[in-house]
């Protein structure tokens, strides 16, 4: 009966002892927790550019918009001509398709401008 309170004992103090360590702030553990918060940053903070696909003379273009910001679509043509524009607001995923198969042949730049960078993709139409 002894043996059985002592091993009982043992258990319940270690068990403590496991649990106090678990819940102890993050600076006793040093590296450790703060490789936790990097992650929970990384994982928040997406910086997603938009992705342009090429499929003959249509160019198909998609951007994850997660602030839901205006985004600006424009392109132009060789002599810096407006040949279209859009503005896109409230939208999580903006997507559009640049159909090019009866423009005349240039040179044609799109450019994507969302609240904190330009992204631009050349298409050449022969």
């Amino acid at each position: 009966m002894k043996t059985i309170l002592k091993n009982s004992v043992a258990a319940a103090i270690l068990l403590s002892s496991t649990i106090s360590i678990a819940n102890a702030p993050e600076s006793s553990f040093g590296k450790k927790a703060n490789a936790k918060s990097e992650v929970e940053k990384n994982i928040i903070t997406i910086d997603a550019d938009p992705t342009f696909k090429r499929k003959g003379n249509k160019l198909f273009m998609n951007l994850l918009n997660l602030s839901k910001g205006k985004v600006t679509i424009k392109v132009y043509d060789s002599e810096g001509r407006v040949v279209f524009k859009e503005i896109v607001e409230g939208d999580i995923v903006v997507e559009k398709a640049f159909n090019f198969e009866n423009a005349y042949e240039d040179k044609y730049t799109v450019v994507i401008t969302d609240n904190k960078e330009t992204f631009k993709e050349s298409v050449l139409i022969k």
